[in-house]
């Protein structure tokens, strides 16, 4: 997201792209139309569809619609002990990879008393609102923070449910 320090996962060709709400917010509101820098150079504005700020996730919509979509996994299925990897622009290094281990998944069967994913990966700013992938490069959390020394993200079934919503409309 170009003026802010953060990521975001492109969920759709159609435009759609997931991010973490505070990497949008100043003051507590989304401010303007953000804009979005591709890998490829290209600058894109874009419009605020969601902005969910108790999950910490966003959904913007750039007038794009050849964009190559993320693979998004199941987070339901990620098992503590998994590799997961951390991909963004800690402290503007564009393309940064983090890698470490899940300590707790979050599930609709509660196995775990927190609605994040957690994971023992170095998450520096810059990475929030990016993906948190499996071994497989499958997106299973949007990248929020850390607490507790453990990186925390809102679990991939979350984020698309907010985006069924936003294309519902």
């Amino acid at each position: 997201m170009e003026g802010a320090i953060g990521s975001g996962i492109i969920w759709g060709a159609d435009g759609l792209i997931v991010t973490a709400a505070h990497v949008l917010l100043r003051g507590g509101r989304a401010s303007g139309a953000p804009g979005v820098r591709l890998e490829d150079g290209r600058l894109l504005r874009a419009a605020v569809l969601a902005c969910d700020r108790r999950a910490d996730l966003a959904v913007v919509r750039v007038d794009s619609h050849d964009l190559a979509a993320a693979s998004i996994g199941d987070s339901d299925r990620l098992r503590a002990g998994e590799l997961v990897l951390a991909v963004g622009h800690p402290f503007g290094l564009v393309g940064a990879v983090a890698t470490g281990v899940v300590h707790a998944a979050s599930g609709p069967e509660g196995r775990s008393e927190s609605p994040w994913i957690r994971a023992d990966l170095r998450l520096a700013p810059g990475h929030s609102g990016g993906p948190m992938a499996d071994a497989r490069g499958r997106v299973v959390g949007v990248n929020t923070m850390i607490a507790g020394g453990l990186a925390l993200a809102v679990p991939s079934r979350v984020a698309a449910a907010l985006v069924e919503r936003c294309r519902a409309r």
